[in-house]
């Protein structure tokens, strides 16, 4: 894929949190490192709000870390959960607080660079969970707070994907309290969906 393939627009994100977790499902992201593209399938995601959300980043409000989930929406939120960096994009209405995690990809392209980096050569194991493709496309705090609604960015998601694929629906993983909406959402049947 073109590592200047035309990113998704603000106007994607600045919309209900889970409306966006829901249609990311099956776009690509498209990650430069150094020479290399890496891109991967979005597969399952999962969408979290603000304060009235227990299991949220933003439950006991703005703080430095957890910013991009409060600022303008299309901006990564990458923070660190038992030494994983897991990948969120800030995605909600105006006014709104929210950002959506990215839990797995189908791996497309830089498979070999994405082994590299994360140490193994079990495709099925490679990206299919959060930490695991952040590791995958060397992802790390330095690209917190990153507007990925940039062309040039180092970081970004492509409306490139097939439309022909079911979603499902389940409560999140790893929650201790949940809402009572299911918002983890996935490709039916996807072999690269954690488990």
């Amino acid at each position: 894929m073109d590592a200047g393939a035309v990113p998704l627009e603000r106007s994607f994100y600045r919309r209900d949190t889970a409306v966006v977790a829901q249609e990311l499902l099956g776009k690509t992201i498209v990650r430069r490192q150094d020479q290399q593209v890496l891109t991967g399938r979005i597969v399952e995601t999962e969408a979290y709000y603000g304060d009235k959300d227990p299991a949220s980043r933003a439950y006991r409000g703005r703080k430095n870390y957890n910013s991009p989930m409060f600022d303008d929406p299309g901006r990564l939120f990458v923070y660190m959960v038992h030494s994983w960096w897991l990948l969120n994009i800030a995605a909600h209405e105006l006014g709104e607080v929210g950002a959506v995690l990215i839990r797995a990809l189908e791996p497309i392209e830089g498979i070999p660079v994405m082994e590299d980096n994360r140490g193994v050569t079990d495709l099925h194991n490679l990206t299919s969970g959060p930490g695991k493709l952040t590791k995958a496309l060397n992802v790390t705090k330095d690209l917190h707070g990153l507007d990925v609604t940039e062309g040039s960015a180092e970081l970004k998601i492509v409306d490139e994907g097939p439309e022909d694929f079911q979603t499902a629906t389940s409560h999140r993983i790893g929650v201790t309290r949940d809402l009572p909406r299911k918002l983890r959402f996935y490709v039916k049947g996807n072999r690269f969906v954690s488990r």
